[in-house]
């Protein structure tokens, strides 16, 4: 299992506790550290819709005013690949499944 994400992130923090206390082992990747290119990111979008993955709620988002550019699915995809802080946290691949953000029950159906 991998999880990626930012370290400092709320949701990441939870992902992380909660496989801590169900025991299972992962690896981290950090967007900061090691950025996620558009490869990864094209397997991620062939397991879940693109508009799970991009958060338009971010402040980053906000600040590079994307909303007015009225962004197709494409741009977005490629967005994702230039500037990582637009991913829904945390992204975790499993099992040849991909889930997006924090959400303890689809975790404990996934992780059974």
């Amino acid at each position: 299992m991998i999880i990626y994400g930012i370290k400092n992130c709320d949701s990441v923090k939870k992902a992380v506790k909660y496989m801590k206390n169900v025991g299972l082992e992962y690896d981290f990747v950090d967007f900061k550290l090691t950025p996620v290119d558009g490869e990864k990111i094209s397997f991620w979008l062939k397991h879940q819709n693109i508009n799970k993955i991009f958060n338009a709620r971010s402040t980053t988002y906000r600040n590079l005013k994307l909303k007015e550019l009225g962004l197709s699915d494409e741009e977005k995809a490629e967005w994702l690949a230039k500037e990582n802080l637009l991913i829904k946290r945390p992204v975790i691949e499993h099992d040849g499944e991909v889930l997006v953000g924090f959400n303890q029950s689809e975790y404990d159906e996934a992780f059974k």
